[in-house]
């Protein structure tokens, strides 16, 4: 890739942050001409591509015509409403006490996670992150000068709080994890979650915990017990987005549940940098809260369905080791002797699938991320990945 000339200073933690992921992915796709009997399989972005169900843009295009508020700032921290019916819902859920001045609403969970971060984290301060890691994640924390501290994750790709105490020095702000997983899918057991923010607590650090998929989680009991503790709020930070369970991508909407000191410190970053979050898009999250529960039931057996044919799949291509599935993805480990980054271009031109490869979910040079490739499954219907394993057998490394 080459980038053009800027005579101009660049802040250097900027030029050492690597460019966003799939972006560098959607790059590999030019020039490649993909025959009709093989067209293009896209696997590797977790965003729905279908538009919200039709009550939804009904309430969208509403809003639009016929309040007049929809167009102006709102509050920095969000609807009120909105972030009522988060802590509502959020109590129901977790089993716990959340209040509505402890959520705050932000321009996506990304927004979500550097308005966070920017009140935990400074130049030269740690912060642990699981490896493999959330691209983004990563991406933030080197712009801002903070050290990410790799935690190689254990058996299932489930980290280990040991491990991690391991890792804690003085400069340590905050451990980030991420359930149901991205990249690796899996779903962090409940007990894995309470020790983690025992650890915090006991270190005296955050802990954040990235919810964005919490409604594709296959178990029927509640995922963690975190919020059930009165003092929850003294440690524990949890993210979400809106994007994934009511299709609302474009509108960017996510969520911050926290102890309404750190939101009065958020505030100042949302603020600075966005003033409002979109006011449709809270317009719209708010109503499928309130609507379309049932909807979203369909939308999770969907998924979970096609979480069951990527494992089964898998079982017919022994060579190939699924190490998480679940959610979104299926993180796999390829058995071809050469990086994944240089399969994953192989891949696009001589089998028409475009994935991400383990490169850009661990550290630089890593061997384990050599050998890994994410998956993206949510996009592919079922004849889709047949269609996928059908590929991967037939392709010759």
């Amino acid at each position: 890739m080459i980038h053009p000339h800027d005579p101009a200073p660049l802040n250097p933690a900027m030029a050492a942050t690597d460019p966003p992921p799939v972006m560098e992915a959607r790059r590999w796709l030019a020039g490649v001409i993909f025959p009709p009997e093989r067209p293009l399989i896209n696997i590797s972005q977790a965003a729905p591509v279908e538009s919200p169900p039709l009550g939804l843009r009904q309430a969208l295009a509403d809003a639009a015509l016929n309040n007049p508020d929809a167009h102006l700032y709102g509050p920095v921290l969000g609807l009120p409403a909105l972030r009522a019916e988060v802590a509502k819902q959020w109590s129901a859920a977790y089993g716990g006490t959340v209040l509505e001045s402890q959520t705050a609403i932000t321009q996506g969970c990304n927004q979500a996670f550097c308005a966070v971060m920017s009140t935990l984290a400074g130049k030269g301060d740690e912060v642990i992150l699981p490896t493999p890691w959330y691209f983004n994640h990563k991406m933030w924390l080197d712009m801002q000068g903070v050290k990410t501290v790799p935690l190689a994750a254990g058996p299932g790709l489930i980290p280990e709080p040991e491990a991690a105490g391991a890792l804690i020095t003085d400069r340590t702000r905050a451990i980030v994890l991420v359930s149901p997983n991205n990249p690796g899918g899996v779903e962090y057991p409940s007990e894995t979650l309470t020790a983690f923010r025992d650890l915090c607590r006991a270190r005296g650090i955050a802990l954040i915990v990235d919810e964005t998929y919490r409604d594709f989680d296959s178990r029927s009991t509640r995922a963690h017990d975190l919020f059930t503790d009165p003092d929850w709020h003294d440690t524990l930070i949890q993210l979400y987005s809106f994007s994934k369970a009511y299709r609302l991508t474009g509108h960017r909407v996510g969520a911050v549940t926290a102890s309404a000191a750190r939101l009065f410190q958020i505030e100042k970053f949302l603020d600075t940098v966005a003033i409002c979050p979109s006011q449709l898009g809270q317009i719209g999250a708010l109503w499928g809260m309130q609507n379309l529960s049932q909807w979203l039931a369909g939308e999770r057996a969907e998924i979970l369905s096609r979480r069951a044919a990527m494992v089964a799949g898998f079982t017919a291509l022994p060579d190939w080791k699924l190490l998480g599935c679940g959610a979104y993805f299926a993180y796999v480990e390829h058995p071809y002797p050469i990086a994944s980054d240089a399969l994953c271009k192989r891949l696009v031109s001589e089998a028409g699938l475009l994935m991400l490869p383990g490169t850009m979910f661990q550290p630089a040079g890593s061997e384990a991320g050599k050998r890994q490739i994410r998956i993206a499954f949510a996009n592919v219907d079922q004849t889709g990945i047949a269609e996928t394993f059908r590929r991967l057998a037939a392709f010759k490394g």
